[in-house]
């Protein structure tokens, strides 16, 4: 098989796509997808990762291309382990397979593993080739980055908002009807085409984070609604100091052990009633006067959960908790060509916000994206490959 460029790259390309079939699959796993192909060009094995088939991409390739396997070219978007975990190193079993050449997208992020299974490999006189569509498969594996070297989530900040920054118009103090739900406001802020990929953020994600006053407000779901598989249910997530949620919201109706609250002062009725309805409940501490939890104390609790990935979907005082704490390591804000002004529209972030323009949150990396004629500004206030939150 000729091993010109536009070959490595077809093939490449379609083991990026293999890979995303595991997504929400294979957390606290990497998504992996593993193309075996002979000297002809003919696919001889294909496989992707998922947690509980615990059998990595590239072994389960292997095991279909069979004695076939001998003398072809493994297309994998991430570097075959070389250490024991679950399974047996992917790096011993793709020596033993006899494979000739192996055409990689990126080194594993596991500092157990980066460079070591390349490494390996070379020494078995196996070629490797590494680096083409290296920012796709980053970016489809940040999550897992950011957890393996620091057992805590990728933490994504979402909004959606008017032009202005404001999320809300002004609360109604006649109305019954929660506020944000669409027709009450008259009608949602973003399109239909972004809300809809709205629901693949969610897909990706392992949590999704609201507080107590978006349930009371406006009575979301917080579900995954693509109808894609999932290993575990969306974990849905409520910051509520003082046990406020309502027992008639939906989240509280529809809760089947994938509701959280986490609170900072847990009085025992409260507590009670809501652990009979299958909520559960942790208390943290609190972290401000107001009273709010300690949101690193409950990013590190997730990560004990393995939740390798979380959304926040909150209002204004949540928005600044989440960036105030310095938790926030990516944001995706869409915005509508909208103007609602005036002082009493809900803005993005309301707290005490930073006190000088150098003490900003800096957003890096901007990628823009069109949904019909509202966009959204995607970005990284960390790189989850090599910056580690601070301390304390």
């Amino acid at each position: 098989m000729s091993s010109d460029r536009k070959t490595d790259e077809r093939f490449l390309k379609r083991a990026l796509e293999v890979a995303r079939r595991g997504i929400a699959l294979a957390s606290p796993n990497p998504c992996v997808g593993a193309i075996l192909v002979s000297d002809g060009g003919f696919v001889l094995g294909e496989a992707f990762h998922t947690y509980a088939g615990v059998k990595h991409a590239e072994v389960l390739a292997i095991e279909q291309a069979a004695s076939k396997a001998k003398g072809s070219t493994l297309y994998i978007n991430l570097e075959p382990c070389s250490h024991q975990g679950r399974t047996g190193p992917c790096a011993d079993a793709v020596i033993a397979a006899g494979v000739r050449r192996v055409v990689a997208c990126m080194p594993d992020p596991n500092p157990q593993v980066s460079g070591k299974g390349f490494e390996r490999l070379r020494k078995a006189g196996i070629e490797v080739v590494a680096g083409m569509f290296e920012e796709q498969a980053r970016t489809l594996n940040e999550a897992f980055a950011k957890y393996i070297r620091t057992k805590k989530p990728l933490v994504i900040l979402k909004s959606a908002m008017t032009l202005d920054g404001k999320i809300a118009p002004p609360p109604d103090p006649k109305s019954t009807t929660p506020s944000g739900a669409g027709a009450a406001t008259g009608g949602w802020i973003t399109s239909e085409s972004a809300r809809a990929h709205v629901q693949q953020l969610r897909h990706q994600n392992d949590g999704i984070m609201v507080g107590v006053g978006t349930i009371i407000a406006d009575d979301p779901l917080l579900t995954d609604r693509t109808e894609m598989a999932r290993r575990r249910p969306l974990l849905r997530l409520v910051l509520d100091s003082r046990l406020r949620l309502p027992l008639t919201s939906r989240i509280v109706k529809t809760a089947q052990d994938d509701v959280l609250v986490f609170c900072s002062f847990a009085e025992e009725k409260k507590k009670q009633r809501l652990l009979e309805h299958g909520i559960r409940v942790e208390q943290v501490k609190v972290a401000t006067r107001e009273g709010y939890p300690d949101m690193k104390a409950i990013v590190e609790r997730l990560g004990e959960m393995e939740i390798s990935s979380l959304l926040i979907e909150g209002g204004a005082l949540i928005n600044w908790a989440a960036l105030g704490s310095d938790i926030v390591d990516k944001i995706f804000l869409y915005y509508a060509p909208k103007i609602l002004a005036g002082t009493g529209s809900v803005p993005f972030a309301a707290g005490a916000g930073f006190p000088r323009i150098s003490d900003a949150a800096y957003v890096r990396n901007l990628r823009l994206h069109r949904f019909g004629e509202d966009f959204a500004v995607e970005g990284y206030l960390r790189d989850p490959y090599t910056d580690l939150p601070q301390e304390g």
